[in-house]
């Protein structure tokens, strides 16, 4: 099951740290889902955040590497991609995951990686934060970006 084996919150202290929520917009519903619960993380952690759409799951790296060399210290990278009768579904989850983790590696910034991968709707709606969600992957993804953020910013000094 989804879920399973995920650390507990803790209370982390963002204040000072700049995020960059990178939000694509395919799939309305479960995607401002993701987009509100990153919202609301980061509010009670105290970062300061700026929101940038992007219209696919395939835009997010491009944007995300621009927000992390424009200064800020993470980016939340949001996005849903539900399988279909084609190949296109593979294609874009490995170009986003790789295309997202390649961004990190070479900015040494972290991502908070809240792209679902969804073989029907039913799967994103479930885990969008959305009223009766049983997971909120917003805000998993922008608590794990300021955890990581604050990690690098202690071993930086």
């Amino acid at each position: 099951m989804a879920g399973e084996g995920r650390p507990t919150a803790s209370t982390l202290d963002a204040s000072g740290l700049r995020i960059a929520i990178v939000h694509g917009r395919w799939h309305e519903q479960i995607a401002t889902g993701l987009l509100e619960g990153s919202r609301r993380a980061l509010a009670e952690m105290g970062a300061e955040v700026v929101e940038l759409p992007v219209p696919g799951a395939f835009e997010l790296a491009v944007v995300a590497q621009g927000a992390l060399e424009a200064g800020f210290d993470g980016a939340v990278a949001l996005g849903v991609i539900i399988r279909g009768g084609t190949p296109h579904f593979e294609y874009i989850s490995a170009s986003a995951t790789q295309g997202l983790t390649d961004v990190a590696l070479r900015t040494g910034k972290p991502i908070g990686f809240g792209v679902l991968t969804l073989d029907d709707e039913q799967q994103g709606i479930d885990r969008a934060g959305l009223p009766g969600s049983k997971e909120d992957k917003g805000r998993e993804a922008a608590e794990a970006v300021v955890e990581a953020a604050l990690a690098l910013r202690f071993l930086h000094g």
